[in-house]
């Protein structure tokens, strides 16, 4: 079976690790839509945890040709990167959108799945 994610280490601290991920993104050409810091959601709720940020990040373009083929798939959007701080190390990961070919087979999704996997991976691998 596939990898669903892509996840690498960084030596940064979680802040410039979140920093370097919302640069990439712009400098891809994607936006940032919302950054959540979920330790912090947790910790309201007395709940204490180790850092974990999810980034969401999106492309108009690309989301458009996506909800064209399936409106279910706005439930796979936008596509989530993940910085979170495990064991004392900080680590990016991002969802692999070519693992929605899978959950949804009869869309077409392969062309824009793969096009859009490529920036991903090209942010994930600029902000490490």
């Amino acid at each position: 079976m596939k990898s669903f994610a892509m996840t690498v280490e960084t030596t940064k601290d979680i802040d410039a690790a979140v920093e370097a991920v919302v640069e990439a993104t712009k400098q891809n050409g994607f936006r940032v839509l919302h950054v959540h810091d979920v330790a912090a959601t947790l910790a309201e709720k007395g709940f204490d945890r180790d850092p974990v940020r999810i980034i969401e990040i999106c492309n108009a373009k690309y989301a458009s040709q996506v909800l064209a083929k399936d409106i279910s798939l706005a439930l796979m959007l936008p596509c989530p990167i993940s910085v979170y701080v495990q064991e004392g190390k900080t680590f990016i990961s991002g969802l692999l959108p070519t693992s929605m070919v899978d959950l949804y087979p009869e869309a077409g999704l392969e062309e824009v799945a793969g096009n859009v996997e490529k920036v991903v991976v090209q942010i994930i691998n600029q902000a490490c």
